[in-house]
């Protein structure tokens, strides 16, 4: 596909599918068993319809905003997503690159294949760190360390996957990182290679590390643990939303690992409002799952969310164009949002309120 007709996210899917070896690109798009989840989230926007005003007066639109008092050019930010060498030879630098330009939040997976002193010393600002809890505490800790040590400003510490949730994907394509690539995080600490296994090398190689027993002592532990402000990410419910505030996070995330842990949970769309009913004057509410147009983050930021995260889209841009493919794919939503927020007859993010989504 020429580039010049590659006008939204989903070009930049099918971009990417035409280009991309089948098990990266499986790896990258999949979801849990019938992928039902995978399919509502994005289908969840869509349903959710914008009654706009008219004559509304509306200027110059500033789309600025913060995420834990850091400033932001929009409220669209840089999911954390595993593996970007699978996508292009820069993998999570030139990811970083990117976010950096779009002047937004870059948060790096833990599950790289770039240490994070490598991708954190050409981030810009801010930059967070998403973390995994493992067996082995000494592990977390020295990742917790070394992210501190590099220049992260929050970890974001992902809840939703004690185990892996089925990707038959992955299976049929005994997904496993090739020969060169590695978890480079954990290398250092003996844990940066996939077992041999047949079917998903991921799925054993959580089961062998992660902590499968996660509770809120854990939550506990991080923060006394940190010096930097923790984000929950992978929040369904309200109630759980509401303690892990009280628990010492200072934002959350709802999602549901992009359709891949439990198959059949909510679409974030769904849940959004409870969770903000729930813990929003506690805390930050930030949520991911089946971003693909600007007036989807409209509706996000209706619903109560503070900024949204963006993961496949990255990862279709990373595939296709690097560095580049990663800007354009920002400024397509940058810009969608913009036409969304004129069209709604918002100038400001503060502007954009329930009222867009009922026509009363």
């Amino acid at each position: 596909m020429d580039s010049d007709l590659l006008l939204n996210i989903d070009d930049y899917a099918r971009a990417a599918r035409a280009r991309t070896a089948k098990d990266t690109f499986d790896y990258f798009e999949g979801g849990a068993l019938d992928e039902i989840t995978l399919r509502e989230n994005t289908d969840g926007w869509s349903r959710l319809k914008l009654y706009y005003r008219v004559l509304a007066s509306v200027g110059t639109r500033d789309m600025r905003t913060t995420v834990l008092g850091q400033q932001v050019s929009m409220p669209i930010v840089v999911a954390p997503t595993a593996f970007h060498k699978l996508a292009c030879e820069a993998g999570e630098i030139a990811t970083a690159h990117a976010a950096k330009a779009a002047g937004t939040l870059f948060i790096l997976s833990s599950l790289s294949n770039t240490a994070m002193e490598s991708v954190f010393a050409q981030a810009g600002s801010p930059r967070w760190f998403q973390l995994y809890i493992y067996k082995d505490r000494g592990i977390t800790l020295e990742l917790v360390r070394r992210a501190e040590a590099a220049g992260a400003e929050a970890i974001v510490l992902t809840v939703d996957a004690p185990g892996l949730g089925t990707r038959e994907r992955d299976s049929r394509n005994s997904f496993r990182l090739p020969d060169g690539l590695t978890v480079e995080n954990l290398a250092p600490l003996g844990k940066g290679n996939m077992p041999d296994v047949e079917g998903s090398g991921l799925a054993a190689y959580v089961k062998a590390n992660l902590k499968s027993d996660l509770g809120f002592d854990d939550l506990d532990w991080l923060c006394r643990s940190t010096r930097l402000p923790v984000v929950v990410k992978g929040v369904c419910r309200g109630d759980d939303a509401r303690k892990a505030a009280e628990h010492g996070a200072k934002a959350v995330v709802v999602s549901n690992h992009g359709g891949r842990q439990l198959d059949t949970a909510p679409a974030t769309s769904e849940v959004l409002a409870h969770v903000v009913d729930a813990a929003g004057d506690r805390c930050e509410i930030h949520v991911d799952g089946g971003i693909r147009r600007g007036s989807d983050v409209l509706k996000a930021i209706a619903l109560g969310a503070r900024a949204v995260l963006v993961g496949r889209p990255v990862l279709w841009g990373l595939c296709v164009d690097g560095e580049q493919g990663v800007m354009n794919v920002l400024e397509i939503l940058r810009r969608e949002l913009d036409e969304a927020m004129l069209l709604c007859g918002c100038t400001r993010l503060e502007d954009i309120g329930k009222w867009v989504l009922d026509p009363k």
